[in-house]
This record gives C-alpha cells, structure tokens and sequence, in this order.
C-alpha cells in the first residue's frame, strides 16, 4: 500500500497495491500493521455502506465529544468528490478541507482521524460508498455544517440545479457554528 500524506496533518490517501489479470483483481483494502507502520492506528468497530444517486451529497457530518470517529473511506461502485474539513480545536488548518475524487476504478481510500467534518457527492451515475469507523455511532452525538457553507467553500464538482441534499443536512449551520462541537 502507498500512503499519501495530504496537505492537512493527519488525512492521508491510501492507493492499495492491485493485482489484476485476464480473471479480474484482487487487493487489499486494510492491513492493521501496514496503516499501523504508516502511523494511522485506528481500531475500527464499525463498517457502513451507503448507494446514492448522480447530485447526492451527503454531509457534513461528525460525531461530537466520546464519540468522535475516525474513517477509512472508500468507494466500491462509482465515482464519488470525498471530502474532509478540518475542525479540530486550535488546529493550523482549522476550516480547511482536502478534496479527493475516490472511484471504484482508482480504488483510492481515504483516511479520516478524528475532528473532521465528512461529505461526499456523487459524480457518477450512482455510487456505492464503503467505510469503516474507529467508534460506534451515536444518534444524539450527531452534528454537522452546511455542505454550501461559504466559509469553507468547497467545489462538490456538481451544477446547482443537480445537487440533492437531504433535509436535515440543509438544517446545519456553518463553520461558525462548530466552537461547541470541540472538547
């Protein structure tokens, strides 16, 4: 595996190793002592897999305070824009994001510690989206911002009229409003 470290600490891109011939492919996803030697020690208790159609964004979304999660991300069909926002307190890159186009063919993953912000849109047809979570889901520890947020400004790569959002993701407030999801 290849670990790819971007431009904010802590969020890396994993290209796994692929062997493919006239049968198909096969690689590995996860390897605990690989990610373990690349310094992402994360223990996962939690897989999700979600399928969404072209315009679907889905986030921003975190878990709060003792349930904080860390992901691995990955996408098993389609093409999806992932993306992570830093809101960890006192961080250099507080409000920035990094922006990854994962896809089932260039079987990129993407790791997410903990104090980010996570969404995704779905650039293709549909998009069958894999991921695993280092801490259980929690409803009432559920929090998020604005996917269109300003202050953050991300690009989701999709027309306006296209973008399908759910409706009570449209209900978050922005970056600004994050202060009380830290400690």
């Amino acid at each position: 595996m290849n670990f790819i470290k971007t431009e904010i600490d802590g969020v890396v891109i994993v290209e796994p190793k692929v062997f493919a011939d006239e049968r198909g492919y096969f690689f590995e996803s996860y390897n605990r002592g690989a990610f373990a030697a690349a310094g992402i020690d994360a223990d996962f208790v939690q897989d999700n897999q979600s399928k969404s159609s072209y315009g679907v964004i889905r986030g921003l979304h975190c878990q709060t305070g003792g349930h904080a999660q860390a992901k691995l991300v990955r996408v098993v069909e389609g093409r999806v824009l992932d993306v992570a926002v830093d809101i960890r307190e006192g961080s250099k890159t507080f409000g920035r994001h990094v922006a990854v186009e994962l896809s089932a063919e260039n079987k990129r993953q993407l790791y997410i510690p903990r104090g980010f912000l996570h969404g995704f849109s779905v650039l293709s047809e549909t998009a069958v989206f894999a991921y695993k979570c280092d801490n259980s889901y929690c409803k009432e520890a559920e929090a998020g911002v604005r996917y269109d947020d300003r202050d953050i400004g991300i690009d989701w790569r999709l027309p306006a009229d296209r973008i399908i959002v759910s409706d009570k993701d449209k209900l978050y407030g922005g970056l600004k409003d994050v202060a009380h999801y830290r400690g």
